[in-house]
């Protein structure tokens, strides 16, 4: 690809975020109520090529269970609120109420409080016993201590997420999680990231990973780029892994890892073009903090902005504009892209001729920077 000269010591690519590219229409048109949007990893199928962030914001073991009614999977982050408090209800409360700076300081007071290995199993459970599949997150640092938690609790997918996952982490202080050995003795799938380049992209393929995520996470609330000066735009990053992914299946003779995209999608033209990029599925947050059931009540949140030492992501208030059902499956009453996400998604495949999701990985898009 081509360098750009930064100056005379410095090149780099060009890289393109998801609003500076557009989907091009093909000769052919279809029915959307023809289009299938359905998407598998491993045994599990879902309707939906929707994956809910893990954030305490977004989901609770309440909207877990509703995700997976409606199609989708959510993902409860282990490292939240819900396995330190036995019920952070008044807390998540609190956090809606709080003033500018203040949120940060008392966001890691409060995610201060020990992980409990009881309340693992409790959530999970909870949300197994509902009958939707049940997937859960783990930094790479906190997977060691917890995983038997997690895996006498019979959880289903098991999300292995960071701002940033390699496969070959170096450190004199702790011996880092080894991957590839790690998964290899897991009986579940296991999603990990996230990643922004084609290389590291192929090593944490060859871990054995069913799933690869891609991006830094967080999206609209997180500030990696101010405090760490981190970033690939997303269509470029897509891009990239879904190259990993190809060379993979052709390395490994014929082993499918799925793409999943994770962050800086807020409306559903950024989800469909994710997907022509060569995502299988989108891992979104603020679309769906939204929601009148979300728990942040309006407010969204990662788990980087209560980082005890070096915050890297903001409390950012939304406030709602539907349901969750109304939110994935419409109708919507607004003209902004952020209702009826998956009718949206559906429209734009059968505008541009595609009748499934791997279909609409091949659609033609051109580079058309965003103009407001």
């Amino acid at each position: 690809m081509t360098q750009v000269e930064i100056g005379r010591g410095k090149n780099g690519r060009r890289a393109y975020a998801l609003d500076e590219i557009g989907i091009v229409p093909s000769r052919r048109t279809r029915d959307p109520e023809e289009v299938s949007i359905a998407w598998q990893i491993d045994a599990y199928r879902f309707d939906l090529p929707v994956v809910v962030s893990p954030m305490d914001s977004v989901v609770s073991p309440k909207t877990a269970i509703e995700v997976g009614r409606l199609g989708g999977l959510a993902v409860l982050d282990l490292e939240g609120l819900w396995t330190r408090y036995e019920d952070p209800t008044p807390l998540l409360a609190e956090v809606a109420e709080l003033k500018g700076e203040a949120a940060t300081r008392r966001l890691q007071e409060i995610y201060d409080a020990p992980i409990r290995d009881e309340l693992i199993g409790r959530r999970i459970e909870e949300i197994r016993a509902a009958g939707v599949t049940t997937a859960v997150r783990l930094s790479p640092q906190r997977t060691v201590q917890h995983h038997k938690a997690v895996i006498d609790a019979g959880v289903d997918i098991f999300v292995i997420r960071g701002t940033t996952v390699s496969a070959e982490h170096v450190s004199s202080r702790a011996e880092p999680l080894n991957l590839k050995q790690f998964i290899y003795e897991l009986d579940v799938p296991v999603i990990v990231g996230g990643c922004a380049t084609y290389t590291a992209a192929l090593h944490l393929m060859r871990t054995g990973a069913a799933g690869v995520l891609v991006g830094f996470g967080g999206g609209a609330s997180h500030t990696t780029r101010t405090v760490l000066g981190v970033v690939v735009p997303m269509a470029t990053a897509i891009s990239d892994v879904a190259a990993a992914r190809r060379d993979y299946m052709d390395e490994s003779g014929g082993r499918y890892v799925h793409v999943i995209a994770d962050g800086g999608m807020g409306t559903s033209g950024d989800i469909a073009k994710a997907i022509a990029c060569g995502a299988d599925a989108v891992m979104v947050g603020s679309p769906l903090a939204r929601a009148v059931e979300a728990p942040g009540r309006g407010f969204h949140w990662g788990s980087e902005a209560q980082h005890p030492e070096l915050p890297r992501g903001k409390r950012v208030e939304f406030g709602t504009v539907g349901t969750l059902e109304q939110i994935l499956h419409g109708p919507s009453s607004v003209a902004d892209g952020s209702m009826n996400l998956m009718g949206a998604l559906k429209r734009t495949m059968a505008t541009a001729g595609y009748s499934d999701l791997k279909e609409f990985q091949r659609v033609e898009v051109v580079v058309a920077p965003h103009t407001s």
